[in-house]
């Protein structure tokens, strides 16, 4: 099974920034959706942004304008762009790869902190 290992969180001042980055490793298809999670204390995990293999990109809501979600030039590695950011983008992020219908395992997800 695909395993993931991301990178890149912090503390950070709301209005801040942050780049995030994803790494998967095992059998890599060319097909695929690479996508970022968060998850916030008390909340269920959700869906951030994703990026299919053809480049086809989706934002949620909440982070539309402020997020760049972009793949690296090696086929398994996704990073995130996160500007402007704000104490409710707080949580642990995750990324993960939907391929032949299956996601890879969870990693240790990376601590996203935004306070001042």
């Amino acid at each position: 099974q695909v395993q993931l290992v991301e990178s890149g969180g912090g503390l950070v001042q709301p209005g801040g920034s942050l780049r995030l980055s994803c790494a998967a490793s095992g059998t890599i298809f060319s097909t695929n959706v690479m996508a970022w999670y968060r998850q916030a204390p008390g909340k269920q995990r959700e869906l951030v942004a994703s990026v299919t293999s053809g480049g086809a990109i989706y934002y949620a809501d909440s982070v539309k304008g402020r997020f760049t979600c972009s793949r690296g030039n090696a086929k398994n590695t996704v990073y995130l762009q996160m500007n402007s950011l704000k104490p409710e983008d707080t949580a642990v992020y995750y990324c993960n790869i939907m391929q032949s219908g299956r996601l890879g395992s969870w990693g240790q997800g990376t601590q996203v902190t935004v306070s001042s």
